[in-house]
């Protein structure tokens, strides 16, 4: 596939995709799932230097390194969800984020973060958590001085009763009072 092909087929510039491609920018979750399914490809290989594929994959935090946006278990290919760490910039961007069909689930792990959700602006501290249709516009960013960093899984299922950007599915920000982790 050639690099006009892709743009065409993602939505996104010619010049954006080839800076993405030399490791120039780091894609954000949205334009990595248009890119991975242009590609007919997991989003997942975008972010993995091993194609092997397998069934069980952990991810160290010393592996991380310093990008906004990694994959979490990128060698786990063919996954139903995509699993992302993000650290989010103090700003929101200025460019109109790409939307992407299914849903979106993001939990605050340390920070506090803005959710701006189809223009409407949520604030989510330490524990909280968004679930929502990500057929909307929706973009984040880091509130205070304090790092923040969210994990964010997609899915391409559709929201039940999505209606695309114009008409999103209810959404509602969930404060965790107290989460307690599953026993295994």
């Amino acid at each position: 596939m050639t690099l006009d092909e892709l743009a065409v087929g993602t939505g996104l510039t010619k010049s954006y995709l080839s800076k993405v491609e030399r490791g120039q920018s780091v894609p954000s979750v949205a334009a990595a799932l248009k890119i991975a399914s242009a590609l007919d490809a997991d989003v997942a290989q975008l972010f993995s230097d091993d194609p092997e594929v397998t069934t069980f994959a952990v991810g160290r935090a010393a592996d991380r390194g310093s990008a906004r946006h990694h994959a979490i278990a990128e060698r786990m290919l063919g996954k139903s969800m995509s699993p992302f760490a993000a650290r989010p910039g103090r700003q929101f961007s200025a460019y109109p984020q790409p939307t992407h069909p299914g849903q979106e689930f993001l939990f605050v792990h340390r920070g506090a973060v803005e959710l701006n959700y189809n223009g409407e602006v949520t604030r989510l501290d330490t524990g909280d958590c968004a679930y929502f249709d990500a057929a909307a516009p929706h973009k984040l960013r880091q509130v205070g001085d304090e790092p923040s960093e969210v994990i964010v899984v997609t899915s391409d299922v559709p929201a039940p009763g999505s209606g695309g950007p114009d008409k999103p599915s209810r959404t509602a920000p969930y404060r965790a009072a107290k989460l307690t982790p599953p026993r295994i």
